[in-house]
């Protein structure tokens, strides 16, 4: 990791984003520790990646401990169909679940 000062990198900015596209990670020091990272694309892009797939796995660890509380409902094709109406009304079973996760 390269780290420099914002005149610095005006002055060689070309040097600084070789450094970047290279896999080279270039801080940028900044006043009050607001430091800023130059990355590639290619590395940004990883990381976002990356980070999208931590996000994915936390809300299937979520959605699985719901399933171990058993805090989930099953509905029918049917019950699904019926849901997409715009005058649909929860049912019996909708709102015993509802009631149910609201006191737990």
């Amino acid at each position: 990791m390269i780290a420099t000062k914002p005149l610095d990198l005006r002055s060689n900015l070309r040097k600084y984003m070789d450094f970047a596209f290279k896999g080279e990670p270039v801080i940028i020091a900044r006043p009050k520790n607001e430091n800023v990272v130059m990355v590639s694309e290619k590395d940004y892009n990883e990381l976002m990646r990356l980070r999208q797939n931590a996000e994915y796995l936390a809300r299937l660890d979520s959605s699985y401990e719901q399933l171990e509380k058993k805090q989930t409902i099953t509905f029918s094709l049917d019950e699904l169909r019926d849901m997409e109406s715009d005058d649909w009304e929860p049912t019996q079973k909708t709102k015993d679940f509802v009631e149910r996760i609201k006191d737990e």
